[in-house]
């Protein structure tokens, strides 16, 4: 007698499934372009037998250097299904940065919208491990390259011949970190499945959501609203760029039920003075993630643009907790409890989980794990800390704890922490009193070389519009409210702090001028 096969529902059959039954639905908006769900799917078929019919297939790795359009979605999804991994990248980096990210990835073809042309063209002769013919140019021409728009036009819109497999590579995802080179963060086709239908689960996707995404289609944390809304057959709009007046119309405009910012994006959209005048009572979920968001803003996020507030914190690497809106209330500085499907803990220097209430490293472990860092299993074997199953706790490089009830709190990360006079100092407990102040938009505290106490903490404030802010006043109004060791030494004003794709501050940048020899 034969047997069945051991089945599995992998994300393309889903999102084909979806054009399958619902073709006439929209399912992606971008800018003034709008597809419905049969013609999106056609666009991802295309993609992939497009690939195929190059060779492109299990195992390669495809590199897309494209902004935020449909071009870009149904070009990173289309290179999925075709069985293919991946390798999407960031618009902001030099041309020397992905010449050294295409080459560690392993990258056989590049994809690449016109407008990166200058930035990668002049490297191309140095990208060694490329195909000859793996220089793919989308809405344009260049010397050396060939035009995407040709290879789709002659490809087959049906559904392309691939069985997938839970362990193929589905992307590798270079982490916008806040210290040193990115490292490639391999996810296979498992963890994204996870990362779908978890975060659906949690954050009450449904087929008639209308989802927001506001951060670059490259980034891992814009998968929060891309794969929760495919999985669910909803509608997807993408912001071609992100500007506070264009989020407040396009949730008026689209109805958006859902959406995902980052603090920045929070801060710049409450700081519109026209905010009142929009419409945003359709939306009913709003996601914050990237770095916490600091107490005052989290107040006036709910009081003025409603209380369907959920603060995500994660890495990417795999871990993440969430705090709902019905648990502010009681639990208002914690970032929540496991996403569906992860278990967090906070361990000591060996990896040995603490009891609630003490202050260590974060580690996790669940369904949305890494396969690895790519090409470096010393660095994936150095945040691993097994526990008394056996089973690998990655560790976060953040610190804090968990309440009675089992909360999460976060500290800082472990290298923002500022030892002053043998004294833990976390940066964000400051910024969250500095960020109480009145002519205070955003502020970063960093350490800086002291004689006396090792390191010492200086804010870097970025005032807010029209204030002609005095920094002596908010040193001394600070040092009024915090404890003798966490005082500022100064403040500094800054007309923007440098972040990464998803807003993260870069305090690496902020604070390599006041250490001359590196050391922090």
């Amino acid at each position: 007698m034969r047997e069945l096969e051991d089945a599995q529902v992998f994300l393309p059959d889903v999102w084909a499934n979806h054009a399958r039954y619902a073709p006439n639905k929209e399912a992606v908006i971008c800018g003034d372009e709008r597809l419905t769900w049969g013609e999106l799917d056609r666009r991802l078929n295309r993609t992939a037998n497009a690939l195929l019919a190059e060779g492109i297939g299990r195992g390669d790795k495809v590199a897309v250097l494209m902004s935020n359009s449909i071009a870009a979605l149904t070009t990173i999804l289309g290179v999925v299904k075709a069985g293919a991994c991946v390798v999407p990248l960031s618009g902001l980096l030099t041309g020397p940065q992905l010449a050294v990210l295409i080459d560690d990835a392993d990258a056989v073809m590049l994809i690449a919208s016109s407008e990166y042309l200058a930035v990668i063209g002049p490297l191309r002769d140095s990208l060694g491990k490329l195909r000859t013919d793996g220089l793919l140019l989308h809405g344009g021409e260049g010397d050396g390259w060939r035009r995407f728009e040709s290879l789709l036009e002659g490809a087959a819109d049906s559904m392309p011949p691939v069985r997938y497999h839970m362990d193929d590579e589905f992307n590798i995802i270079y982490s916008s970190g806040t210290t040193g080179l990115p490292k490639g963060i391999v996810q296979t086709h498992r963890p994204r499945q996870h990362w779908s239908y978890s975060n659906s689960i949690e954050l009450a996707f449904g087929t008639d959501s209308r989802a927001l995404a506001t951060t670059p289609v490259y980034s891992n944390g814009t998968f929060l609203m891309i794969l929760p809304a495919l999985f669910t057959g909803s509608t997807l709009v993408v912001m071609p760029s992100f500007s506070p007046r264009g989020f407040l119309e396009t949730v008026a405009r689209e109805r958006i039920t859902h959406t995902f910012m980052v603090p920045p994006q929070f801060i710049a959209v409450l700081a519109d003075p026209e905010l009142a005048s929009f419409d945003l009572s359709s939306l009913a979920v709003m996601l914050s993630g990237g770095s916490p968001l600091r107490r005052d803003t989290k107040r006036n996020v709910i009081e003025r643009l409603g209380p369907g507030l959920y603060e995500m914190y994660g890495f990417s690497e795999g871990c993440a907790t969430m705090i709902r809106p019905h648990q502010h209330g009681d639990k208002f500085g914690s970032v929540g409890t496991p996403v569906l499907g992860f278990e967090v803990r906070v361990v000591d220097e060996h990896g040995n989980e603490l009891p609630r209430g003490e202050i260590g490293e974060i580690a996790g472990f669940g369904g949305g794990q890494m396969k690895a860092y790519h090409k470096r299993p010393e660095e994936t074997e150095r945040i691993i800390c097994r526990d008394e199953r056996g089973r690998a706790f990655l560790r976060s490089g953040d610190i804090g704890r968990m309440d009675q009830d089992g909360f999460l709190y976060i500290l800082d990360r472990k290298k923002d922490m500022i030892i002053s006079g043998g004294f833990n100092v976390f940066p964000a407990d400051i910024e969250s009193v500095i960020g109480e102040h009145d002519d205070v938009r955003d502020v970063a505290v960093i350490g800086i070389p002291d004689d006396r106490w090792g390191e010492t903490p200086l804010a870097l404030v970025i005032a807010k519009d029209g204030v002609a802010a005095d920094g002596e006043a908010i040193r001394d109004w600070t040092n009024e409210r915090v404890a003798k060791h966490q005082r500022l030494a100064g403040v500094e004003f800054r007309a923007e702090f440098p972040r990464n794709a998803l807003g993260k501050i870069l305090k690496r940048h902020l604070r390599e001028p006041y250490w001359e020899d590196g050391a922090k």
